[in-house]
C-alpha cells in the first residue's frame, strides 16, 4: 500500500454527491500512523467546508464518543431495568414457595391431628375388642359348663338345687 491510497480506488466510484469534484480523494489512509479514522490530504482539492480538518476529525471523535457514551448509558439502564425485574422475579418465586411451605406445614399438622385421633380410636377399639373376646370366652366356658351339668338324666331331681 502506498503512503497515500486513494479509498475511492478500494470502494469503487466515488458518490454522486461529490462528482463535481476531481476524481483524486482528499481522504488518504497514513500508513505510518494507522487509525480507524481518515485524515485530509492536505492541498489536494479540498473543500471549502473541510478547511478546518482538525476541528472537524475533533468533532467527529467528540460526537463519536458522545453516541457511545449514550449507548453505553442506555445499556446500562437497561441492564439495571432488567436486573430489577429479575431480582422481583426472583421475590415473587421465593414468596410463592413460602406459601407452598406454610400451607403445607398447616397440611401437615392437621393431617397428624387425624392420624393421632384414628390411632387413639385404634387402641381403643383393640381394647375392646380384646375385652368383648375376653368376655365371650367366659361366655362360652359358662354355656359349656352348663351343659355339662344337663346332660344327665335327673338333674332337674337333684338334691343340690332348692
Amino acid at each position: 500500500m502506498h503512503p497515500s491510497t486513494n479509498i475511492f480506488s478500494l470502494q469503487g466510484s466515488p458518490p454522486s454527491y461529490l462528482s463535481h469534484y476531481h476524481t483524486s480523494s482528499p481522504f488518504c489512509v497514513d500508513v505510518q500512523n494507522p487509525t480507524p479514522f481518515y485524515s485530509f490530504q492536505a492541498g489536494v482539492n479540498t473543500p471549502q467546508f473541510m478547511s478546518s480538518n482538525n476541528s472537524t476529525s475533533d468533532e467527529a471523535e467528540e460526537y463519536q464518543k458522545d453516541v457511545m457514551n449514550e449507548r453505553k448509558q442506555r445499556k446500562k439502564v437497561s441492564n439495571r431495568e432488567s436486573a430489577r425485574r429479575s431480582r422481583m422475579k426472583k421475590r415473587r418465586q421465593l414468596d410463592e414457595l413460602w406459601s407452598q411451605v406454610m400451607w403445607l406445614r398447616n397440611e401437615n399438622h392437621q393431617l397428624l391431628q387425624k392420624l393421632n385421633c384414628v390411632l387413639e380410636s385404634s387402641e381403643k377399639v383393640t381394647e375392646e375388642n380384646a375385652q368383648l373376646k375376653e368376655e365371650t370366652s367366659e361366655l362360652k366356658q359358662m354355656i359349656s359348663d352348663m351343659q355339662l351339668h344337663n346332660q344327665s338324666p335327673f338333674s332337674c331331681f337333684r338334691d343340690d338345687i332348692v
